[in-house]
C-alpha cells in the first residue's frame, strides 16, 4: 500500500497580515508582491516572531507597515546596510529587505552591492518600475536611454543598471526574476530565495500605474507574454511558446531563440538550465536577454550556488577567538582592562 506525505502547514497567509490598511495606488504592483510575500511565507512555514521585514524609501518601503513580523522602515538606499545589521545581530531571524529600482540602486547602490559581495542571508526583493515613482515620476537608474520624464523632458542621456549585471558582478550567489502579475512564479521564487543560504536577490518587473504604466507590457500582456518569457527551472529544457514550440540553444558563443522541428533543430539541441554551475557566464546570458535581440526575457531562478554566508563564518570567528582567549566578554575586554580611567 503506498503512503501518502502529508504537508503540515502551520500558518496561512492571513497570519502574515498586520491590521493596518495597504495603501498604494489603485491597481499598483506592491499589492500583488505583498500578497505574494503572504503566501511564500505560509508555504515555509516562518514564525512571525522570528522574521523582520526592512525597508528604505520609496513607494516599496512601505511594505513593513502590512507585515505581521517584526519591520523596519528605515532610510533612503540604507536597507541592505540595516538588514546586515539585524541578520549578524540575530542569524536566527528570516530577514527580507523590500526595496525599489532608486532605493537599492542609486543613493543605495554601495550597500546593495556590497550586502551581495559579503553573501549575508538576506533576501531582497527589488521592485523594479524603472521609475521613481513616490517623488512623482523621476528617471531612474534602470530607466532606459532616451526615457522622457519629468526630470529627463528631452530624454535621459545615461545608460542604466541591469540589476541582474550589478548582482553578478558583487558575485551573487542567487539571482532570480519575477513579474508582479505572474503570482505562481513570485511565489515559487521567494521559496527558493528563502531556502536559498546567502544574499537572494530576486527582481519582480513591476507596474507604477501612475508615472509608468506598461512599462512592462511586451512581457507582462498574455497576448504575447507566453512568446516574450521563458521561465527557467533547473534541470529542466529552455522551452517557451504558447504550444512550448520554441527553445532556446547556442549559436557560437550566443544565445539564439529557435523553433523545435525547423531548420533541423530537436528537443535534443535546446538548452538544459543549470542554476547551480559555478561558472556563471551562460546564467548572465540568460538573465540579460531582452525582446529587443529576439530572445525571452529569463524568469524563475537563474543562478543558486552553495558558498559561505558571511554570518555563519562571523559567528565562527568569534567563537574561535573566545575559546583562544581568557576575555570572554565586553566587560572583562574593555571595561576592566589596564586602559579604563576614571574622571572625577
Amino acid at each position: 500500500m503506498e503512503s501518502t506525505e502529508i504537508k503540515y502547514q502551520k500558518y496561512l497567509p492571513k497570519d502574515y497580515k498586520s491590521e493596518n490598511a495597504v495603501r498604494w495606488c489603485p491597481g499598483c504592483g506592491d499589492y500583488a508582491i505583498l500578497t505574494c510575500l503572504h503566501k511564500a511565507m505560509a508555504e515555509l512555514n516562518l514564525e512571525p516572531h522570528q522574521t523582520a521585514v526592512i525597508s528604505g524609501i520609496g513607494c516599496s518601503s512601505r511594505l513593513p507597515y502590512y507585515m505581521n513580523t517584526y519591520g523596519f522602515h528605515s532610510i533612503h538606499g540604507r536597507a541592505a546596510a540595516i538588514a546586515t545589521g539585524v541578520k549578524v545581530a540575530n542569524p536566527d531571524l528570516s530577514v527580507w529587505v523590500a526595496t525599489g529600482d532608486g532605493d537599492s540602486l542609486a543613493i543605495g547602490g554601495n550597500h546593495f552591492i556590497h550586502a551581495v559581495r559579503r553573501n549575508i542571508d538576506i533576501n531582497i526583493i527589488l521592485f523594479n518600475n524603472k521609475i521613481y515613482g513616490l517623488t512623482k515620476g523621476q528617471y531612474s537608474p534602470t530607466s532606459a536611454r532616451g526615457f522622457v520624464s519629468k526630470s529627463s523632458p528631452y530624454g535621459t542621456v545615461e545608460d542604466p543598471f541591469r540589476p541582474a549585471e550589478l548582482t553578478f558582478g558583487a558575485r551573487g550567489t542567487f539571482f532570480a526574476r519575477a513579474i508582479d502579475v505572474d503570482m505562481k512564479n513570485q511565489v515559487d521564487v521567494m521559496v527558493e530565495a528563502a531556502r536559498h543560504r546567502g544574499t537572494a536577490v530576486i527582481e519582480v518587473l513591476q507596474n507604477c500605474v501612475i508615472f509608468n504604466d506598461g512599462i512592462h507590457n511586451k512581457i507582462s500582456d498574455r497576448t504575447w507574454k507566453a512568446d516574450n518569457t521563458v521561465v527557467l527551472k533547473h534541470g529542466e529544457k529552455m522551452i517557451f511558446g504558447k504550444d512550448n514550440e520554441k527553445g532556446l540553444v547556442l549559436d557560437g558563443w550566443n544565445l539564439k531563440a529557435v523553433t523545435i522541428g525547423e531548420e533541423g533543430y530537436t528537443l535534443d539541441d535546446i538548452l538544459v538550465h543549470d542554476a547551480t554551475a559555478k561558472d556563471s557566464t551562460l546564467q548572465l546570458k540568460l538573465a540579460l536577454m531582452d525582446t529587443s535581440d529576439g530572445l525571452p526575457v529569463a524568469l524563475g531562478v537563474i543562478r543558486s550556488v552553495d558558498a559561505p554566508s558571511y554570518e555563519s563564518d562571523y559567528q565562527q570567528q568569534i567563537e574561535k577567538v573566545q575559546q583562544k582567549s581568557p576575555k570572554k566578554s565586553f566587560t572583562e575586554f574593555l571595561l576592566n582592562s589596564p586602559n579604563v580611567w576614571e574622571v572625577k
